[in-house]
């Protein structure tokens, strides 16, 4: 082929795909903004329509499986995450989202499963450790579940959901003060989450006998906007802060 020839190749080329990954690429774009605005029938129809046989992506079969498990199709979602692993078995993220789908539909021997896989492709992989934590915690398979959470607090020890849900563990297991002590570092790293507050306060009331302090607690919960808050000093006859 001549170089002028060659030129008119890439030209061509060049005219003939880029509408159609440009196009592609917008049907991406309007099923996320879809998604994100809630109108999740509208973002399933946009990614049905960019995942065809000759267009594949991980990402959107992800955002795909969440649009259809949050209309109720979990079914749905889970076959659509299944289609995206005979192409990419060992896609860690995509493996990540079966298993909290599967967690969530309560197919939980299921979903410990799918995060040993991920596990064992990563061994470091802190969200696997996590949901595979609290799947194991929801089995009722608490020490199980607090070396889990032990490991991935130590891999991102600036994880303050990591700490929050190591102290639920810590509770279940009837350890207050440590379940204190994890509460207390979840709201050291983020204090503007009222739960935090509010499952802390649980325990100084209830179980570690300082009222003052699970006052305080469900104050600032209160304050934050947590109606469980609220509710406690309502029950203990004290008014919120404002």
């Amino acid at each position: 082929m001549s170089r002028k020839n060659s030129a008119w190749f890439v030209i061509l080329s060049v005219l003939f795909f880029c509408p159609v990954i440009c196009q592609a690429q917008d049907l991406l774009t309007q099923g996320l903004a879809a998604q994100q605005a809630g109108k999740h029938d509208q973002a399933v129809e946009l990614f049905q329509k960019y995942l065809t046989p000759d267009q594949d992506s991980v990402a959107a079969r992800r955002y795909l499986a969440a649009s259809l498990a949050a209309l109720g199709r979990k079914e749905a979602a889970l076959a659509t995450l299944n289609q995206g692993l005979q192409k990419h078995p060992r896609d860690t993220a995509l493996l990540l989202a079966k298993g909290k789908l599967l967690a969530e539909m309560e197919r939980r021997q299921e979903a410990l499963e799918t995060f040993n896989r991920i596990l064992s492709v990563d061994g470091e992989h802190c969200d696997a450790l996590k949901e595979r934590g609290d799947c194991l915690a929801q089995e009722g398979r608490y020490e199980d579940a607090l070396a889990d959470f032990n490991r991935a607090a130590a891999l991102n020890p600036a994880d303050p959901w990591t700490f929050h849900q190591r102290g639920m563990v810590q509770f279940c297991l009837g350890h207050y003060q440590q379940a204190v002590d994890d509460f207390s570092t979840a709201i050291r790293l983020r204090n503007d989450i009222p739960l935090f507050y509010f499952a802390r306060g649980q325990i100084y009331l209830r179980h570690l006998n300082d009222r003052d302090k699970g006052v305080a607690d469900f104050k600032q919960g209160c304050k934050l906007g947590h109606p469980l808050c609220c509710q406690e000093l309502q029950s203990l006859g004290v008014a919120g802060d404002k």
